[in-house]
């Protein structure tokens, strides 16, 4: 089942459309889709598709060999190419008799160029001197996030330059992520989220005929299920030292948010703590987040969060579990740790990441009072009661000075008239703007009460779980 992804196959198409060279880097973390989009892209289209394996230079050049025969109606009896250079030219030369431009779409790149260091240098010389002047469109992906960023995206990599678009493959949001359960309510679209986050991967093994509970327990509790392993998977793929890597994404789950206290959690010296928390935000795994309105680069009240819902949850959850996990016990540990009032509030933080995208999809379809140009959420001292608080999410333009502030409650009850005013008294803590705007994100709709009592006010919107799901 192909959902979503409707950005990306429209600059995929609006490239292909284009008159002459094109090359298109395309690359995300394995799971997130590249393969699936590449398929449905590549529909109806004369496409030379190759995907290279973790094996000898030779091994993969031979099978690159046998796609190009393949493609071209050739003998796949016949010799290899004797070198990647060569098969490059072959299919420069051959493209040019094809009434229809070509799609050459190397997949898993990476693995090809560790193989063969001279690999991407090769490809170069042969987009230079042979691809340009023909009509092929080339796409280049991989899963190895860093590799792609550096060594054929980054300013010293041979192929530097040469691309016309690239697409760093993010994996779903909530919205399209629900697309991948349709059978499931609102809630459980949530909940889902939550804790499979937005990988289309992992969301296609749910069991629609099971419970969310039994989902989880096979699926993440139970050393057959496919996700119990998949985080140290990605890290041992991706990173040098995946055992410093787990440490410290365990550290932030479990409530180190400052690079000191990460450290001490995570047993890390301080002093190299940093280059582990930029690479693991490079990977989008973390992020750090800044109160809204303050610089990123000079605030001092900045904190790290797991970023990838999957992560957080597992990271959370299975990982304190892994011992009775592994001593065959995960379910008694999924059903006294990972379920009821605890995993409540879990969803409840991720509800207020839900509620961002809500916001910003309305935006992106001038369905808010106006057109914010940044998003985020604030937490600082009210000075008035003399504590903490916080706003959970925030859309705002300053060029126009207008602001909309969010509190998200993921409770079926609570008192309705008691949020709206003490988010009504914390929207002036955000200063610089002069027009306010108020919404509540509820788990339920509001009261009729509360409906009725509100009605007349222009500056105030209800948002219910229900309306979320609106648009699919």
């Amino acid at each position: 089942m192909f959902v979503g992804r409707e950005e990306e196959l429209d600059s995929l198409e609006r490239l292909y459309r284009k008159k002459g060279f094109q090359m298109v880097v395309l690359y995300g973390r394995r799971r997130v889709g590249k393969t699936t989009l590449l398929d449905e892209f590549s529909k109806g289209k004369p496409a030379l598709y190759f995907t290279a394996q973790v094996q000898s230079s030779a091994m993969n050049l031979r099978s690159f060999s046998q796609a190009i025969y393949r493609f071209f109606d050739l003998p796949v009896s016949t010799g290899s190419f004797a070198t990647w250079s060569d098969a490059f030219s072959f299919i420069a030369n051959s493209s040019k008799n094809m009434d229809n431009p070509l799609l050459f779409v190397f997949d898993e790149f990476p693995y090809a160029a560790e193989s063969e260091p001279s690999l991407p240098s090769a490809l170069q010389i042969a987009i230079d001197h042979e691809f340009k002047s023909t009509n092929t469109r080339i796409i280049l992906s991989g899963s190895n996030e860093g590799f792609m960023e550096s060594k054929v995206l980054g300013a010293k990599s041979p192929p530097y330059g040469r691309r016309t678009a690239q697409i760093k493959l993010q994996p779903f949001d909530y919205l399209d992520a629900a697309r991948m359960i349709p059978s499931a309510t609102e809630v459980q679209r949530i909940e889902y989220y939550a804790a499979f986050g937005g990988t289309p991967y992992y969301l296609a093994q749910i069991d629609e005929d099971a419970s969310f509970e039994k989902n989880v327990e096979y699926l993440f509790f139970n050393k057959a299920g496919l996700l119990y392993e998949e985080p140290m998977m990605l890290l041992r793929q991706e990173l040098r030292e995946p055992a410093s890597y787990n440490s410290v994404l365990s550290a932030i789950a479990s409530g180190a948010t400052a690079p000191k206290r990460i450290a001490e959690t995570a047993g890390i010296e301080q002093a190299s703590v940093g280059k582990y928390l930029k690479t693991l935000e490079g990977l989008s795994f973390i992020e750090r987040i800044v109160p809204f309105g303050e610089n990123p680069e000079k605030s001092r009240k900045a904190l790290y969060v797991v970023r990838d819902p999957f992560f957080a949850y597992w990271y959370r959850f299975v990982s304190p579990n892994v011992g009775a996990i592994e001593n065959g016990a995960g379910q008694a540990a999924a059903q006294a740790t990972a379920f009821g009032d605890v995993f409540s509030t879990y969803v409840g933080k991720r509800f207020e990441d839900i509620c961002l995208q809500w916001l910003a999809r309305q935006n992106r379809a001038a369905r808010l009072p106006f057109l914010a140009s940044s998003f985020g959420r604030w937490w600082g001292t009210d000075p008035a009661v003399r504590e903490q608080a916080d706003i959970d999410v925030i859309a705002a333009d300053k060029r126009s000075g207008k602001i909309l502030l969010g509190e998200c409650k993921w409770r079926s009850s609570f008192n309705e008239t008691e949020a709206l005013e003490k988010l009504e008294a914390r929207a002036a803590l955000v200063k610089g703007y002069d027009k306010r705007y108020l919404a509540l994100f509820t788990k339920e709709p509001v009261t009729a009460a509360t409906a009725k009592k509100m009605r007349s006010r222009d500056d105030l919107m209800f948002v219910s779980t229900r309306n979320l799901f609106e648009s699919l």
